[in-house]
């Protein structure tokens, strides 16, 4: 393979002395002397066998080949930064990557912003993300493959988890639903007249059964599916409320009035190796990132 004959101290020069205007504020941006600016740029443009500025007074212009040459380097220089950015990152324990798992319920709002946030102060990590349901929370965390989980715990293993906040579910159908059509407050004798829509994991579906006297229930593995058959009128769900404020709004889904309680709520813990939080400041960043969306105090 044969070497390059340029360098890419010599097309960062050029660039410099082009965003700057001429030789000498390019020197002064670069903490060199004019003559090296100018010695590198010879060199440039002797190897190419090309022209690369034209001198206008005292301002430097590229050429056409410059322009179209340098419009090729410029993304090599930045990768080039990058790519030693990374490197000084890595020097000082920084992940290349890293795993979160999450809770289908868990806002998507308060999720992005978060990774957004964490992504500003590691734009260098990777951030792999699964989606899970509630009845895949024990398998996952038993699991331990990933570096952060935001998901349910049972009561007795709240204590290994930061709680993070209490997801609103909400009985909803589709505005013209026939339930709208009965007296309020429904009954559980009311609802039983109608499939119940629900989110569960494979495995739920496989094991479900369905009580005497209960029309047959629909089962779906995402939120999104679940609100789509809602919808359209397949049957009425508890769907969790910051998931569907805005189809509410809309008017394609109203809440129905029930005779027991009219709101459930299911609590999300993140859960992370104390080790790992305290010794990996990228873990610690994204945990930090998290608790500062849902509002919990360090």
């Amino acid at each position: 393979m044969a070497l390059p004959r340029t360098t890419l101290e010599q097309w960062v020069v050029l660039q410099t002395v082009i965003e700057q205007g001429s030789f000498a504020q390019a020197a002064t941006a670069l903490n060199r002397s004019q003559s090296s600016v100018s010695y590198a740029l010879s060199g440039l443009q002797e190897r190419l066998g090309l022209p690369l500025l034209e001198i206008t007074g005292r301002k430097a212009l590229l050429t056409e080949q410059g322009r179209a040459l340098l419009a090729q380097a410029s993304p090599l220089i930045s990768a080039f930064l990058q790519l030693e950015h990374r490197a000084d990152g890595l020097r000082g324990g920084v992940r290349t990557e890293l795993s979160l798992v999450v809770d289908s319920v868990f806002p998507k709002d308060r999720l992005f912003r978060a990774l957004k946030a964490f992504q500003q102060q590691f734009p260098d990590t990777q951030v792999h993300l699964t989606e899970i349901l509630r009845g895949e929370s024990i398998e996952q965390l038993n699991e331990r493959s990933a570096d952060l989980y935001i998901t349910t715990l049972a009561p007795e293993n709240a204590i290994h988890g930061r709680f993070l906040l209490d997801v609103d579910f909400v009985p909803v159908a589709k505005s013209d639903h026939p339930l709208f059509q009965l007296p309020a407050p429904l009954s559980a004798e009311d609802l039983a007249r109608f499939p119940l829509i629900s989110v569960a994991d494979r495995r739920s579906q496989r094991t479900e059964n369905r009580a005497t006297g209960q029309a047959a229930n629909w089962t779906f593995t995402t939120v999104a599916a679940a609100m789509e058959a809602i919808s359209v009128g397949v049957g009425y769900g508890w769907l969790p409320l910051g998931s569907i404020e805005k189809v509410l709004e809309s008017g394609v889904l109203s809440r129905l009035m029930l005779a027991a309680r009219t709101v459930r709520q299911t609590a999300l813990y993140m859960v992370t190796d104390k080790e790992s939080q305290n010794f990996d400041q990228t873990i610690g960043a994204l945990s930090q990132c998290i608790l500062a969306e849902c509002e919990v105090l360090p």
